[in-house]
């Protein structure tokens, strides 16, 4: 009997993470069990469709420096699924786009001489005078780009996504989202010629999109799975974890029907941390379901516009920074593939960072579809004459919440996991409450199958290298 015969794993959450550790189990020739609470794969990464309109939740660039998970992309869908698609994203600020990442000579001359003398000295004095606490994510932010360019271009944003004072928000958010960049570096590489330099960053210009959405990856990943002799379980939500003597032995679910349960060899988990240690049976101590209370996420909602092709922009996305407006970015669907909407029209997604629960949350479709088409008119980006029709997509749980806490929380969280279900591997974005991106989250999930596997990976020092995701050495290999 071969070592992979006695195991026996169930993995929860059939998303980005859940799917590829159920994938390279299946590789090895294990099957796996997914236990999925929603009815479609893809976790934030799905593809949602309303009257066939295609929409992507949050915009997913195909682009990673993980040369094993770029080749896994290819592994799932053939090429010809693939569209290579240019990279465009500004800032829109007062009637006026910017460059995202700000590249500094567009943004200085978008802002005028005058402001753009104040940016630059507001800068300069950053540097002779830091701000004393830079943990917190306006302190990093305003000690690589000065105070007036933060308050301009970092602050209303952030708060936006977040809903509380920037300042209450760790640097790791900046750290994972900006990187190394500064105003320095962006007026160096401005002014500085590309012709022999080997050292001089830029961003990449273009990245891979499946046609479809996506969706299209993780709906078909589901079906190698199933056909390699796996399953997925879909609305069943994990309600109860029994454990005893350090391991995890049985996982429980409740649904549609009758409840059910599974024994386990060990748990890929990608459901929210706080949720999965407080399934565990017995509970763990007070202190220890307090820290997983004090874990919170920040819920998304999507409100589609379609409109004339005509009535699109050539970016991506836009980030509307505009305090007077409640929309945090607006997603142009048809610069993502022309697959995701109909013939002479396209899809404007604005998105809006919410708390499940809240006014928002709650609020009809009908009403949120008006709010929608109101503020991008009160912001000049739209007529809202030429809406056509509107479509509204809820997504819990979007993004994990990076308060002063958060980080102490996780790691009571992981010290208990490690001593009281040593088999129980917490992967993904929500899983570790982490903000990884895709293809992070998947390297988390093929980190964890080899270490169950027989290696000994540190699948929590992923996504923490110094340079901004996106950014790319000229003369090097991004994989």
């Amino acid at each position: 009997m071969s070592s992979t015969d006695a195991l026996d794993p169930i993995i929860i959450g059939a998303g980005p993470a859940g799917l590829t550790a159920a994938y390279q189990l299946m590789k090895a020739g294990v099957p796996s069990t997914v236990l999925e609470a929603d009815d479609v794969v893809g976790g934030i990464s799905r593809t949602a469709e309303r009257d066939g309109w295609r929409f992507d939740i949050g915009g997913h660039r195909f682009f990673t420096k993980v040369g094993a998970v770029e080749d896994l992309w290819h592994e799932i869908l053939p090429d010809e699924d693939f569209l290579t698609r240019p990279r465009m994203s500004r800032i829109f600020y007062k009637g006026k786009f910017y460059d995202y990442p700000l590249r500094a000579m567009n943004a200085l001359r978008n802002l005028g001489p005058i402001e753009a003398i104040r940016c630059v000295a507001s800068y300069v004095w950053a540097r002779i005078r830091p701000p004393a606490d830079t943990t917190s994510f306006e302190g990093w932010t305003a000690s690589r780009f000065g105070w007036r360019l933060y308050q301009t271009f970092f602050k209303t944003y952030t708060e936006k996504v977040w809903g509380v004072p920037a300042d209450s928000i760790q640097a790791d958010w900046a750290a994972q989202r900006i990187k190394n960049l500064s105003l320095l570096k962006a007026i160096t590489n401005s002014l500085m010629p590309r012709r022999g330099q080997t050292d001089v960053t830029s961003l990449i210009e273009q990245f891979q999109y499946p046609k479809f959405g996506p969706g299209m990856m993780w709906e078909r990943c589901h079906q190698l799975v199933t056909d390699g002799g796996s399953s997925v379980r879909f609305q069943q939500p994990v309600t109860r974890i029994e454990h005893a003597e350090g391991k995890a032995l049985r996982v429980h679910t409740s649904g549609p029907g009758t409840p059910a349960s599974y024994d386990c060899s060990h748990v890929i988990s990608s459901m929210p941390i706080p949720l999965l240690v407080k399934a565990m049976d017995p509970a763990p101590p007070a202190e220890v379901l307090a820290a997983a209370d004090g874990l919170g996420f920040r819920d998304f909602i999507t409100v589609a516009l379609v409109v004339p092709e005509s009535d699109g922009f050539p970016d991506n996305w836009i980030y509307v920074h505009a305090p007077e407006v409640k929309v945090g970015r607006v997603q142009n669907f048809g610069q993502w593939s022309p697959h995701l909407v109909k013939e002479g029209r396209t899809c404007l997604g604005l998105e809006y960072f919410v708390n499940e629960g809240d006014k928002y949350w709650t609020m009809s479709d009908d009403d949120l579809i008006e709010l929608g088409t109101r503020e991008m008119t009160d912001l000049g980006l739209l007529d809202p004459t030429h809406v056509e029709a509107g479509h509204v997509v809820r997504m819990p749980k979007a993004y994990p919440m990076y308060d002063e806490h958060y980080r102490h929380n996780v790691d009571v969280l992981r010290g208990w996991l490690a001593e009281h279900a040593v088999n129980v591997y917490p992967v993904g974005r929500n899983g570790m409450h982490k903000y990884n991106n895709q293809d992070h989250s998947m390297y988390t999930a093929m980190l964890t199958v080899e270490n169950i596997l027989g290696a000994s990976h540190d699948i929590w020092a992923v996504n923490v290298e110094e340079e901004y995701h996106e950014e790319v050495s000229n003369g090097s290999d991004p994989s």
